[in-house]
């Protein structure tokens, strides 16, 4: 089944982001590789494809795990996380539907 990821990032978190990111990439393609990864993306503080020093609001990954207890675990295993960017993380079953 697939799973919603929806993290929020803390205020003035950027620099900790860019430091963070090759690591989150990693995972995101190692999803991706196993053929799991649906969608996933950042969303830019501004409306702008490259907010630039605004940086981002959080992120989305919606992702197939084989339940929700797996997704939750692989989401408090993000380096984004680990290195103080988000504030919140929601972990949600997905229903695709369209399309």
């Amino acid at each position: 089944m697939y799973y919603m990821i929806y993290s929020e990032d803390k205020p003035d978190s950027l620099p900790r982001r860019l430091a963070a990111r090759p690591e989150h990439l990693a995972r995101l393609e190692a999803l991706k590789s196993e053929g799991r990864l649906f969608v996933a993306g950042p969303n830019p503080a501004v409306d702008s494809e490259d907010p630039g020093p605004a940086g981002f609001t959080g992120s989305l990954v919606i992702a197939e795990f084989s339940s929700l207890e797996d997704a939750t675990s692989w989401a408090n295993d993000d380096p984004y996380l680990h290195a103080d960017v988000y504030e919140r993380v929601t972990v949600k079953p997905y229903k695709k539907v369209l399309p």
